[in-house]
């Protein structure tokens, strides 16, 4: 007689998944108590004998004190400069210099798990960010440009191509070894040296960058680093030595340098601030679409140029979409920068965290309603929840000016010519993106955008065989691709 097997009880499966801590080793990155200038290819103390403290914003620690240039200082970073360029680097068989740049590149992806810790450590954003995307790309800058180094007369025909000299350069603190990739890599290969000044509040990259350039035996003043704050900046772009300034950060900064130079010999590229509109059509993939709104506004906290922080939604689909996108915040994680499971890691700073937090009371103030999943933020450092506003007005100061924060704001279009008129209602032209099965609209709309990057299905996808810059209030000049080259450039016809 069969036996009748014993039942076997039921085990609920768990309502709720819990990632363990994933946190990257921080000890593969080794921090000097002091960094000094970086002039003339050795350290030095600073002139000027003052310091700064650079900190990590998501625990507030002291990281390490950094040298703070002043005017004489950045005059010497700037005749080191001149002198590389005069005594060599210029006159440089195009090929030689082909391959320090291939060098350098090679580093980066040697050092890049250093540096990715150094770059979330110091800035705040997740190391899945800073290894996955930053340092690739940061390489990949300088292998691209390594290529064109020998090839300037076929990438601008019938024109003899010739360096400028000594090139100033400004970065921000969103993408400290990416813009520094950005800005070094087509100077060196078009035989410019460069003085670079990068952001107070994240120079610990571009530090750790002078070990690359010693390691990769770059002759002594091809590359020099000033750190320092606004007025380091401001004794670069005065001085009388520089060829070409190039700048990237917020537009009141770049207008002020516009004035300062105008009537100069000075060539000058600007890459400003934006206010992007990410348009999702009614016929559009909404489950992609919304994978691409999160990675076009909560990538690196909101803290990019070209950040869809400006939703445009056509009103047959307003309602599934943004119950997709409150679902979809729920299931971001905030916290820890280090660790591998973060999607949300820290504010900046906490003058960049008063600033969001200004524009978000307005943005209540103004009537529009606000989300906020549930999320428990870290006790010490500088936080802030992804945040989206509906309801929101075409005026109001939330659509209208540049929040660089985790911050969305939502509105609607019946047709495309509105999606287009709306917008393009800003002071802003820096980027856009459309969501659409059709072809012929994604061109239609990439027509009438006035934004210097449309992209189709897809939010902030970088290459640096791809031209970036904007129109209006968002800057002028192209940086990537062979557009990049040209301004660190003179013709003799």
């Amino acid at each position: 007689m069969a036996t009748k097997a014993p039942a076997t009880r039921a085990v609920p499966s768990p309502l709720e998944w819990e990632y363990a801590p994933a946190p990257e080793a921080r000890d593969i990155v080794r921090l000097q108590d002091r960094y000094g200038l970086f002039v003339g290819g050795t350290e030095v103390a600073p002139r000027s004998k003052k310091w700064f403290a650079t900190i990590s914003p998501s625990t507030e620690e002291h990281l390490a004190e950094i040298a703070l240039a002043g005017p004489r200082d950045v005059d010497l970073a700037v005749q080191a400069a001149r002198g590389a360029f005069e005594d060599g680097w210029s006159a440089l068989r195009p090929a030689e210099r082909a391959k320090y740049l291939f060098r350098i590149a090679r580093l980066i992806q040697e050092r890049s798990r250093e540096l990715a810790v150094a770059e979330s450590l110091d800035g705040g954003k997740p190391i899945k960010e800073s290894r996955d995307v930053d340092l690739p790309l940061a390489a990949a800058h300088f292998f691209y440009y390594a290529g064109w180094a020998d090839k300037l007369e076929y990438a601008f025909p019938n024109r003899k191509p010739r360096p400028l000299g000594v090139a100033g350069q400004i970065i921000p603190w969103n993408f400290p070894l990416l813009m520094l990739a950005w800005k070094i890599a087509p100077a060196l290969a078009c035989g410019n040296t460069v003085v670079l000044k990068p952001a107070e509040t994240t120079p610990l990259t571009a530090l750790i960058f002078t070990d690359i350039c010693r390691q990769a035996d770059l002759p002594a003043g091809v590359v020099n680093i000033v750190t320092g704050d606004g007025s380091t900046g401001a004794h670069l772009v005065k001085h009388p030595g520089i060829d070409k300034l190039a700048f990237t950060g917020s537009t009141e900064v770049g207008k002020a340098i516009q004035r300062e130079l105008a009537g100069t010999s000075v060539k000058l590229t600007l890459e400003l601030g934006g206010k992007a509109a990410n348009i999702v059509f009614d016929d559009a993939a909404l489950d992609q679409a919304v994978e691409g709104i999160v990675n076009g506004i909560y990538f690196n906290q909101g803290h990019v140029c070209c950040a869809g922080s400006r939703l445009l939604v056509q009103e047959s689909v307003y309602e599934p979409l943004v119950a997709k996108l409150k679902r979809r915040l729920r299931t971001i994680r905030v916290g820890d920068p280090l660790d591998k499971n973060t999607d949300l890691g820290a504010i900046n700073s906490k003058m960049q965290l008063d600033r969001i937090n200004e524009l978000v009371a307005a943005g209540k103030e103004e009537g529009a309603e606000i989300y906020q999943p549930p999320c428990r933020l870290p006790e010490k450092g500088y936080w802030f929840a992804p945040t989206v506003f509906t309801n929101v007005a075409q005026s109001s100061r939330i659509a209208q000016e540049e929040i660089f924060g985790p911050v969305l704001s939502v509105l609607t279009f019946r047709t495309p010519a509105e999606a287009v008129e709306k917008a393009n209602n800003t002071p802003y032209g820096l980027s856009a993106g459309v969501w659409t099965e059709k072809g012929s609209r994604i061109l239609w709309m990439a027509e009438r955008l006035r934004a210097g990057v449309v992209w189709a299905n897809t939010f902030n996808r970088f290459d640096p065989t791809s031209p970036f810059g904007g129109y209006k209030e968002s800057g002028f000049g192209r940086e990537g691709g062979r557009h990049g080259l040209e301004p660190y450039l003179r013709f003799d016809r």
